[in-house]
């Protein structure tokens, strides 16, 4: 029987677009009451129109019409206070771990509290008074972003096509059989740069002047969006910069450069190399073009959203929901603004990783927020800020946001080589992954969806990590285990890790560390079986081992740190000379830019000042990554060793972020270290 799933929607949050899915009542409804009703009262929300379905829904427009434009008289005195207001409200810093939700729940948008100042739309290093007021940019040829049919004129008439090709939507028929939804892939991984940027890069480019043009362009970027700069820079015969960090991929670096861009390498961080970016469009008087938060940009990355109408329409049945990973949210926004006006009844809902999820939070909250770190797993979309304009869009048009983990992002991913031999990059099957995850939560069939893959720049590095991660809290679980220490203790449990009817489930890895031999205690077991987390079978089999005396059994399927650290570190707790346990250890999950030197960078100031009692550190391929350390720091020298940490931090980026384990991380790992 399907279940049930209406559920009653927070109060000024509206999910538009025809018949609804909501999500079930949770703690966030807490949330976005808590934000609406912390702020200013009786102004009114981003209005919308009424969609030929019934239901509230953007129809071809985006936004209301603007407001009068003040006297010239007024234009100094409201700049002053508009910049002394968005001085005072700054984006909230929040953790990507402050916001959690299941997989695939549909998280609704709160359209009730009034738009922050941080969150109008204007040029970076705009000064201009007249851009200055509550609409942000006033330059005229960013007029139609405000009109009802602004982004769908744009969208019609965006130039595009010169360089970008009209990708396929194919069906993934192993995987619309396999969840009984028809599932199709908007292959945006075929463009010429195996990546959507190229659509928003040359749209935008393709606006300047000619003097614009003569003069050159300049971008920060670490990947997609460099290579999209320098091929519609080559296109159009301009010079391009592109600022990236010393640390980017070799291969991307080398991308950039075969196709005509004049690449810098500056400092170790995005932030740094976006500082450089815009400080040589200052000097030089070099054009800078934003990867995502530019109409535009997001107008070229909208022409998605055209060809997925025209192809489904040659397909047999009405299409249902079309799914995108969101980083800025410049692809969602011109996907949402075109799909919107042309046919409201469709859903589109967005994607993020967990730990990277800037956009749902700020979505959710009503105002945007900014994430104090990101998990680089997937490196395209792990954004901390996302643009102004994208959040404007996204508040009015979205039906939605679902947050997916890595362990499901890998199997999507495996799910499309399956389906075509392409490898894509982790971002590009963020969408895929949500489009599974959300079908799954809400246990529906027979639905007609769309996924866009967007993008395939891999790097080879990278397969080691996400082949450890592939098919974890989808067709695989993880368990943490104590059992007796006493003999045929393994025996029993392997059999009852099966299902109802006896037949036992494929043992996809087991590792085992004995404690107190001999003396009826008990082992550790990290055991990885072949059966989807949360199943019938599974809660089964948990229901066994729980009626099982001395084994207690944890489903860790969703822990992304024991699936990169703890299943390489099986061992024990660190023991003193005498045998017993270290005191004051305290282990922490340290993020830091993947470059050579960072591990001698991280322990010089530490060692030997402090005792190391663990440490797990591997390359993975992403731009960052998360080590393990423990350290033995006695309570009385905590100030001291915070102290410590300040060397590590430098400008916008910090160089090392020191997290200590959560309870639940604790309690499982320190079953086995």
């Amino acid at each position: 029987m399907q279940r049930s799933l209406q559920a009653p929607t927070p109060k000024g949050s509206t999910l538009a677009g025809g018949p609804r899915v909501q999500p079930r009542p949770s703690r966030l409804q807490a949330v976005i009451l808590g934000a609406a009703s912390g702020r200013r009262r009786g102004r009114k929300p981003v209005s919308t129109a009424q969609g030929k379905a019934g239901g509230t829904a953007a129809a071809a427009a985006v936004g209301s019409a603007p407001a009068a434009d003040p006297p010239a008289s007024a234009l100094s005195s409201m700049a002053v206070a508009a910049e002394s207001e968005a001085a005072r409200v700054q984006p909230k810093e929040v953790s990507p771990e402050d916001f959690q939700a299941p997989s695939g729940q549909l998280l609704p948008i709160n359209k009730l509290s009034p738009p922050s100042p941080a969150d109008v739309y204007r040029c970076i290093g705009c000064t201009k008074p007249e851009c200055q007021g509550p609409n942000g940019c006033a330059a005229p040829d960013m007029a139609w972003r405000n009109k009802p049919d602004g982004y769908l004129k744009n969208i019609l008439t965006a130039k595009v096509y010169k360089i970008a090709v009209e990708t396929p939507l194919q069906e993934a028929q192993q995987l619309s059989k396999q969840l009984g939804n028809t599932i199709m892939l908007k292959r945006e991984d075929l463009q010429p740069v195996r990546s959507f940027k190229v659509r928003g890069a040359f749209n935008r480019m393709s606006r300047l002047t000619p003097e614009q043009l003569a003069i050159g362009v300049v971008c920060s970027s670490a990947g997609n969006h460099a290579q999209g700069v320098a091929l519609a820079a080559k296109t159009l015969g301009c010079k391009a910069v592109i600022c990236m960090p010393t640390n980017s991929p070799e291969i991307k670096v080398n991308a950039v450069k075969e196709l005509g861009g004049i690449v810098k390498l500056v400092g170790e961080s995005f932030y740094e190399a976006q500082f450089e970016a815009q400080k040589l469009a200052e000097q030089d008087g070099l054009t800078f073009i934003h990867a995502y938060d530019d109409p535009f940009t997001c107008a070229g990355q909208g022409t998605m959203g055209l060809e997925i109408l025209r192809e489904s329409e040659t397909l047999d049945g009405d299409l249902d929901i079309i799914f995108v990973s969101i980083g800025g949210g410049g692809m969602i926004a011109g996907i949402a603004a075109v799909v919107k006006a042309l046919n409201p009844k469709i859903q589109v809902i967005g994607v993020e990783p967990a730990g990277a999820n800037a956009m749902c939070q700020s979505l959710v909250r009503g105002e945007r927020v900014v994430l104090s770190k990101v998990d680089a797993f997937a490196d395209g979309v792990a954004i901390k800020l996302p643009g102004a304009e994208p959040f404007r869009l996204c508040r009015e048009l979205l039906d939605g946001v679902v947050m997916v983990d890595n362990g499901a992002i890998a199997t999507a991913l495996k799910d499309v080589f399956n389906e075509t031999r392409t490898i894509l990059e982790p971002a590009g099957a963020v969408a895929l992954a949500g489009a599974k995850a959300y079908l799954q939560y809400y246990g529906l069939k027979g639905k007609r969806v769309v996924a866009v893959t967007s993008g395939s720049n891999m790097n080879f590095d990278r397969l080691r990590l996400v082949s450890e991660l592939v098919d974890i809290g989808s067709v695989e679980t993880m368990l943490a285990a104590t059992i007796p220490e006493q003999k045929g203790a393994i025996v029993q449990l392997l059999e009852m890790a099966s299902g109802p009817d006896g037949t036992p489930f494929d043992v996809t890895e087991f590792e085992f560390r004995s404690f107190d031999a001999g003396r009826g205690g008990t082992a550790r077991v990290l055991l990885g079986l072949g059966v989807s987390p949360g199943t019938k079978a599974c809660r089964a089999m948990m229901d066994k081992f729980a009626q099982t005396e001395g084994y207690a059994i944890t489903d860790i399927s969703d822990m992304d740190l024991a699936q990169t650290h703890l299943r390489h570190m099986v061992g024990g707790p660190a023991l003193q000379s005498d045998g017993a346990p270290v005191q004051d250890e305290r282990i922490f999950k340290v993020d830091y830019r993947e470059q050579v030197g960072m591990l001698r960078k991280l322990l010089t100031p530490l060692s030997p000042r402090w005792d190391v009692t663990l440490l797990h550190f591997r390359k993975t391929g992403n731009r960052f990554a998360t080590a393990l350390l423990g350290l033995r720091i006695p309570d009385d020298e905590m100030e001291e060793f915070e102290a410590t940490l300040e060397q590590f931090r430098s400008g916008m980026e910090r160089e090392f972020v020191f997290t200590p384990l959560s309870d639940r991380e604790r309690d499982v790992f320190s079953l086995f270290i």
